[in-house]
């Protein structure tokens, strides 16, 4: 097993609460191919799409399968998006699921949301504006050995599910169900920071939608993005690598998609790729 620096991070609270979805003054968005067009999107309680789920197959916009919940403080709210990471415990704390537990899915920039998994019984019991706490624990994991290697948004428990392995080269092999181009990457290229929120796997070229198995992508898969940089921001850079998790499911956008929170970047090619048809993360937190 590789050696990191878990027993040296830090753990502590972040907090919010169930956050209603929200609308402008025009209901419509336009899809790429120019049809307005009404749809669910993020925030609420989505009962019936959770990790596992097809991101695809299903008709919405930018839906965050779970619990989305976020801060009306802005600055609580950004503590909450950049310290959650993907596999941390979250607990109720208010009204009728006070108790139930479950664990962080990932993070969604543009509205800010932090994702969590509730098994369904918790969730017909919750409602917008419950609070939940989460035990933060991640940012600044380290693997022994490569230091060049930035692992961000995950639980060091998760980290040692995934079974990363170091092989002969020195490449650290990591499950995945698909590798995506950087020329398919779109929106929130270019954030100045890859310790918060997502960005899209493109969709509006149907071709390579088929050819790179994108139609087959699942909430919670895990994906390699070729060529594209994440240590410092998200960039494109020959030769880089990124993993990630998809997060929100498809959308009608031009230059959108399904979302990816970046987990384990490097700015050389020393990430590589195991494809595994089940790199899911329901499979590595025990979710049927």
């Amino acid at each position: 097993m590789l050696k990191t620096n878990k027993d040296k991070l830090v753990i502590q609270s972040v907090q919010g609460k169930i956050h209603s979805p929200a609308m402008g003054p025009s209901p419509y968005r336009i899809s790429h191919d120019g049809k307005p067009m009404i749809l669910h999107g993020v925030g609420g309680i989505t009962y019936n799409f959770q990790i596992g789920d097809s991101c695809m197959d299903l008709i919405g916009d930018h839906v965050e399968p779970g619990v989305s919940m976020r801060n009306e403080d802005k600055m609580e709210n950004q503590a909450l998006m950049v310290l959650s990471c993907v596999g941390n415990e979250a607990k109720v704390v208010s009204g009728d699921a006070k108790g139930a537990k479950g664990f962080v899915t990932g993070m969604h920039g543009g509205i800010e949301h932090v994702l969590v998994y509730f098994p369904q019984e918790d969730l017909e019991k919750m409602a917008i504006n419950d609070t939940i706490l989460i035990k933060a624990n991640g940012q600044g994991l380290r693997i022994e050995g490569h230091e060049d290697v930035l692992v961000m948004n995950l639980d060091p428990n998760l980290f040692e599910k995934l079974e990363i392995k170091e092989n002969e080269n020195g490449e650290l092999e990591v499950p995945v169900v698909t590798e995506i181009p950087a020329h398919l990457m779109g929106s929130g290229i270019g954030s100045s920071t890859s310790l918060s929120g997502d960005y899209d796997i493109t969709t509006g070229d149907e071709e390579a939608v088929k050819e790179y198995g994108i139609d087959k992508l699942r909430f919670g898969d895990l994906v390699l993005l070729k060529d594209c940089d994440n240590t410092y921001g998200r960039q494109y850079l020959k030769g880089s690598v990124t993993v990630g998790v998809v997060v929100h499911s498809n959308c009608i956008l031009a230059g959108h998609g399904p979302g990816v929170t970046g987990l384990i970047s490097c700015k050389t090619s020393k990430i590589k790729g195991i494809k595994t048809e089940d790199a899911n993360i329901a499979k590595y937190l025990g979710v049927k």
